[in-house]
């Protein structure tokens, strides 16, 4: 059940624009069908392990596909023939064969691909099937490549190594100091481009940082997308250090990563967990350096480091109030004055500036 918006004068429903890729974009966006919002996932396309790994490999130029099948399957319709065909495209090929391994959302994503001859179009008569409660976009219709300058790999600690590949970088024993994207000029995704610059509200995050949150910074079209939208800007941290990536990170060196490979990009509210951030005043001060508000709330299910998505949802209510709050209306715009959610009280622990 959606939570719905209104306003003083005609319902008006926030264009709500998330980035990431993998389980933490899934969860974000099982978050957000549970909130009255025009969806749209912008979905990270280096992942070069597993299925997605395999089909770049034999059919040249495809996208990766297993974050944006995951993405779809998120925001499947609720009833029982969205959920069935969700179900069906999350489903793995069992056996031994060719196929073994590979979810069959994958295998139909590429299919329509080469049928079409348009990763969008694709995506986009896939979220039909699914009765999808939003649009799934690649951040590029080419396959990219993450880099990773990462030190600590050799008896001199100081000494830094070139690690090529998602799953080479998202696996490494040692401390990655910055990523870049290869082929260094690759084209943003326009309709990503165009519906970032469209938004209300654009969030980055939960997920892996340097290999899903970071790498939309890195793709120049797609930043320079959410460095210039009006959007008000969430990132949401993760629960926990993620072991490689961010072991041993404090949620506020998560900022400060972000703020350093994209120094130009604001923020206007970081959220957390309010269970996994132990100096809780260290991360204010982290977020009141780059501008941010800081909210803290219980989102994360008990005892675990997997996020609620209904308390996720419960605690992205009041960031979605602030920006429409804060929104100018002009001709386009379908409400009248400050528009506010309503809906069940929300869950927020705490919150800080």
């Amino acid at each position: 059940m959606t939570t719905p918006i209104a306003g003083t004068g005609v319902a008006s429903r926030p264009r709500v624009v998330a980035l990431g890729g993998g389980h933490g974009l899934h969860v974000m966006l099982s978050a957000l069908c549970r909130l009255d919002a025009d969806l749209t996932a912008v979905v990270t396309v280096a992942d070069d392990g597993g299925s997605s790994g395999r089909l770049r490999r034999e059919v040249p130029g495809v996208v990766p596909p297993g974050d944006l099948r995951m993405a779809l399957a998120a925001l499947a319709a609720p009833g029982p023939q969205g959920q069935l065909w969700a179900e069906t495209f999350q489903h793995r090929f069992a056996g031994e064969g060719a196929l073994a391994g590979h979810p069959v959302g994958n295998i139909v994503l590429v299919g329509l691909t080469q049928v079409l001859g348009d990763t969008v179009a694709a995506l986009d008569a896939m979220g039909a099937i699914l009765g999808a409660r939003g649009r799934v976009l690649p951040m590029s219709g080419d396959p990219l490549d993450i880099v990773a300058q990462v030190e600590g790999l050799e008896d001199d600690s100081a000494v830094v190594r070139r690690i090529r590949g998602q799953v080479a970088v998202a696996a490494t024993p040692g401390r990655v100091r910055t990523i870049a994207l290869e082929p260094a000029d690759a084209r943003g995704c326009p309709e990503a481009i165009a519906a970032i610059a469209d938004a209300d509200v654009v969030i980055l995050g939960p997920g892996s940082w340097f290999t899903s949150v970071l790498p939309h910074l890195m793709l120049p079209e797609i930043a320079n997308a959410l460095i210039c939208t009006a959007a008000h800007r969430l990132v949401t941290l993760n629960l926990a250090p993620q072991p490689g990536e961010t072991e041993g990170f404090s949620p506020e060196q998560h900022l400060d990563v972000l703020s350093a490979h994209a120094p130009d990009f604001r923020i206007d509210t970081v959220l957390a967990d309010a269970s996994a951030v132990p100096l809780p005043g260290r991360l204010t001060a982290a977020a009141g350096r780059i501008g941010a508000q800081l909210d803290l709330a219980k989102i994360a299910f008990p005892g675990t480091a997997r996020h609620d998505p209904v308390a996720l949802a419960a605690a992205l209510r009041p960031v979605l109030v602030r920006a429409l709050a804060g929104r100018r209306v002009g001709p386009g715009d379908h409400g009248e004055g400050a528009a506010v959610l309503s809906g069940p009280p929300d869950r927020t622990s705490a919150s800080t500036r």
